[in-house]
């Protein structure tokens, strides 16, 4: 690690602008810093994962980290980044989400240790009890409309034709109470953010200034893109989420594993808590052999083992090589169905499995693995159809309920690459 934390987060790219003061913070002693996550989903995704992984690091260098839960600015909706209006939820749902994310959190920072924990808060607690007419004149009023529309997030979508409802063009003045509040009552003095939330947080910071007169701090970290253009934590199937429920262990691997060249040490500083000579030792690496993929092999695991476990870790590893041949023995058939989502696919009824099983011939024929039966016994004799990634050798060899996985599927392979899947249905 470095000196200070500033130096940390600079070496680590993740410094996009700051204002002057905030070196001098971090160097000088314990600062209490917070970072906002909104609480529109009940999950958060892989872009939540800089500022929380952020917070940590600030913490390890004896910071002391406030991780704020959106349940009350949830309701309002951040037009920060969004060409168009929020759908506004409903508090039952926020309060939902905040619970669920609140474990997320919980995750990464250190709630129990004695010098420096971790704190956990709901701006809901504060702004759901405001009253209009007294925040509107002891707050409003350090705003100008002409500061208002100047700001990034407001100006962008004033130039749209649908505009900025009034609800949302309120949300600067929401978020920079939070900072005040947290200023008054956990002595915070840093707000970090994505650089698309600069202008509420420098807001602020100015909020403080002039209600309090004392100084703040503001520092955004860049928002992630990709070398081939495409957004960052999306893929075919959707966002990446951190939720096991929206984002399985072995979709979460694969979508670091597959990481560009271009980009995977940028998100190895980013992500991990790998030093600058272990990452310096993977670039090297993939300089020399960029087919062995080390560098991303090596950010799939650190990130799996830090969102998940070492058991989900283990699983997503054992799925990632079913593919090519690996062992489908301890995977659940939701697990299978996952990894072979893209797969031709059949359904034969349970009736077939009954007593001695069906012929396996029978089976490779009716799933359209093979053009007729006399080929799939040749298949068979040349040792070219794998049963759950097993090799058969027999070629009147019966398949059973107990050959399937979870008694609902069955993986035929025929040669090395071409796949079906049996489901096994009433």
């Amino acid at each position: 690690m470095k000196q200070s934390a500033f130096d940390e987060l600079k070496w680590r790219g993740l410094v996009y602008d700051a204002t002057e003061n905030v070196p001098q913070m971090l160097a000088a002693g314990p600062v209490t810093v917070y970072n906002g996550f909104d609480a529109t989903a009940d999950s958060l995704h892989v872009g939540h994962l800089v500022p929380l992984i952020a917070l940590a690091r600030l913490q390890r260098f004896g910071h002391i980290p406030i991780a704020l839960a959106g349940g009350g600015t949830s309701m309002i909706g951040d037009p920060s980044g969004k060409a168009e209006e929020r759908q506004l939820l409903s508090r039952e749902i926020i309060e939902s989400n905040v619970e669920t994310i609140k474990e997320q959190l919980s995750h990464f920072l250190d709630f129990d240790i004695q010098t420096n924990p971790a704190r956990l808060m709901n701006n809901a607690d504060w702004l759901l009890s405001l009253n209009l007419v007294d925040f509107l004149r002891d707050v409003g009023k350090y705003f100008t409309v002409n500061y208002m529309i100047s700001k990034d997030s407001v100006k962008s979508r004033l130039a749209r034709e649908d505009g900025i409802s009034f609800t949302e063009f309120s949300y600067m003045l929401l978020q920079s109470y939070d900072y005040l509040h947290l200023h008054d009552h956990a002595d915070c003095t840093l707000q970090t953010g994505g650089s698309d939330q600069w202008g509420n947080i420098t807001a602020g910071v100015e909020l403080i200034r002039r209600m309090r007169g004392k100084p703040a701090g503001a520092l955004v970290y860049p928002l992630i893109t990709k070398a081939d253009g495409t957004k960052f934590g999306k893929t075919e199937s959707g966002a990446v989420w951190l939720s096991t429920d929206r984002t399985s262990p072995y979709r979460f691997f694969q979508f670091w594993f597959n990481t560009d060249d271009r980009d995977v040490i940028g998100y190895l500083k980013y992500f991990t808590w790998l030093n600058e000579a272990e990452i310096q030792e993977l670039e090297d690496a993939m300089a020399q052999h960029p087919e062995k993929r080390e560098a991303q092999r090596r950010l799939a695991r650190e990130m799996t083992r830090s969102v998940h476990d070492e058991t989900a870790l283990g699983k997503a590893e054992q799925a990632s090589q079913v593919l090519f041949g690996g062992e489908v023995t301890g995977l659940s058939a939701n697990e299978i169905l996952d990894i072979f989502a893209d797969v031709p696919s059949g359904t034969l009824s349970v009736q077939k499995f009954q007593g001695d099983g069906m012929p396996l011939l029978d089976m490779l024929a009716e799933c359209k693995a093979v053009k007729s039966k006399g080929e799939a016994r040749r298949a068979v004799e040349a040792g070219g159809i794998y049963l759950n990634n097993h090799r058969v050798s027999d070629a009147g060899l019966k398949v059973s309920l107990a050959d399937a996985v979870d008694r609902q599927l069955i993986v035929l392979r025929r040669g090395r690459k071409n796949y079906w899947l049996v489901r096994i249905e009433p």
